[in-house]
């Protein structure tokens, strides 16, 4: 059985039946039959079933919001977000996904040739609990107008926000099979998911997870000749520079880090500060940490709510004390509340230098950790000091310096004078242990077909 959990309470939420291998081919064969007929439906046919999943997200935010926070605890008002954005994704491809899957012509010697993108079949992804929503739609949206079907593995703790999609597909009037969610305990996801990997229909995976996962998950796709995207671990860096606007630098940067509670690969997670500015930034920071609310995701005005599980949280905590211990200067937060739930309150670690446990590990909950660099390249070499590359911020009065900074970074996107976001119109990825490919935008939308070149006289 699947048991979800509030993590704000620790009382269960439901029990869920685990499917068998023989229910997973099942499904599978049911997906693949319902993907035969859709790579034949037209894209404008495509788009309008987009068109009216956009309107049932939208009408039924509420509902879903409300669902996202029971079952991982994002403060009610991001979850409303969330869902919002979903709708947002199958709308830009509802209008962009034939531009971008326009055959290309080209003049050959003697002959012409045009370039197509074709479905490949079925697509698994394998996706978390951090944003149970937004980060399926960003996957499966795209691979579905471009005429695959979709197979989801979602996160056990959030399997009620999982069949909850599965039935938005359906009520949005897609074939019946061709969006699926398979359940999966975690004693069988190993197993099971190299079973799904290895079967005949599935011809891609997409993990949006952990680096080990995604170790896992690519060396399960390689055997099986397989294509594969992975969206991993970040441990970004939000780089003040000494001309940088403090007051708004600092706004962004607490954001960025509290977001869904600091459960986000992209959050601001290390804040590499001009030595200049230093002291100015911490004592802000501070403030804006000391101020914001942590408590029930439901109540109005609360900016924290628990972390997902109570392991995440044990491992968060264990992270502070070991770089306490190695020399990192505690100014808030680092301690576990009292009562029932999984909180962990905004903590600032300040003074920390290599070989701490905050300066290389992501840490993936509301932990803040203050770098001190002396100009502009020590700030790079500090930023780009680590096994990740997703995403970097870079804050500035000087656009030309900020870029200058930016053009430098090992990161798979960077953002001047704003928090790293996710958007449909750009691509998304990283670099080195964040992982390979790229979601969303033009770039995302073809990952999962194939390429066909023609050439006739």
């Amino acid at each position: 059985m699947i048991i979800t959990v509030n993590p704000s309470t620790e009382e269960p939420i439901a029990e869920y039946n685990v499917m068998t291998v023989g229910e997973i081919s099942e499904v599978i064969a049911l997906a693949h039959c319902d993907h035969l007929s859709w790579k034949k439906v037209s894209l404008h046919e495509r788009g309008e079933l987009m068109k009216r999943l956009a309107s049932l997200l939208r009408d039924q935010k509420d509902e879903h919001a409300a669902r996202i926070s029971l079952e991982m605890g994002k403060p009610l008002s991001q979850a409303v977000a969330e869902v919002v954005k979903s709708s947002l994704v199958c709308e830009y491809y509802a209008e962009h996904a034939e531009l971008f899957l326009n055959p290309e012509l080209s003049e050959l010697d003697g002959a012409r040739g045009v370039v197509k993108f074709e479905p490949i079949g079925l697509v698994l992804g394998i996706m978390p609990w951090n944003f149970p929503f937004w980060q399926v739609f960003r996957f499966a949206v795209p691979a579905l107008m471009a005429g695959n079907g979709i197979m989801v593995k979602h996160a056990p703790n959030v399997t009620g926000s999982a069949i909850a999609i599965e039935q938005l597909f359906r009520h949005a009037g897609f074939p019946e099979h061709l969006y699926r969610t398979v359940h999966i305990g975690l004693e069988d996801v190993d197993c099971l998911t190299g079973f799904m990997i290895d079967h005949s229909a599935i011809q891609g995976v997409s993990l949006t997870g952990s680096t080990a996962a995604g170790r896992a998950v690519a060396a399960k796709a390689g055997r099986a000749l397989k294509r594969s995207v992975l969206e991993l671990g970040g441990s970004d860096p939000y780089i003040v520079l000494d001309d940088a606007d403090m007051s708004r630098a600092v706004d962004l940067c607490a954001a960025s880090r509290l977001l869904n509670s600091g459960q986000s690969c992209i959050a601001a997670k290390r804040f590499i500060v001009h030595s200049r500015v230093f002291a100015q930034f911490e004592g802000l920071l501070l403030q804006r940490l000391l101020a914001a609310v942590m408590g029930d995701p439901f109540e109005s005005g609360v900016e924290v709510g628990p972390l997902a599980r109570g392991d995440l949280r044990a491992q968060l905590h264990e992270q502070v004390l070991r770089s306490v211990a190695q020399g990192a200067r505690l100014l808030c937060g680092g301690e576990l509340p009292e009562g029932r739930g999984f909180f962990y309150p905004p903590t600032l670690l300040s003074s920390v230098c290599k070989g701490m446990a905050v300066y290389s590990e992501e840490t993936f909950g509301p932990v803040a950790t203050l770098i001190e660099a002396c100009d502009d390249d020590d700030a790079v070499r500090i930023a780009n000091d680590t096994p990740y590359g997703l995403g970097s911020a870079v804050f500035s009065g000087n656009t030309e310096r900020a870029l200058a900074v930016a053009d430098q970074l090992d990161t798979g996107n960077c953002f001047i004078n704003s928090m790293v976001k996710s958007d449909p119109a750009m691509p998304f990825g990283g670099v080195k242990e964040s992982g390979y490919g790229r979601e969303l935008s033009r770039y995302g939308i073809r990952e999962f077909v194939n390429v066909k070149s023609i050439s006739f006289a």
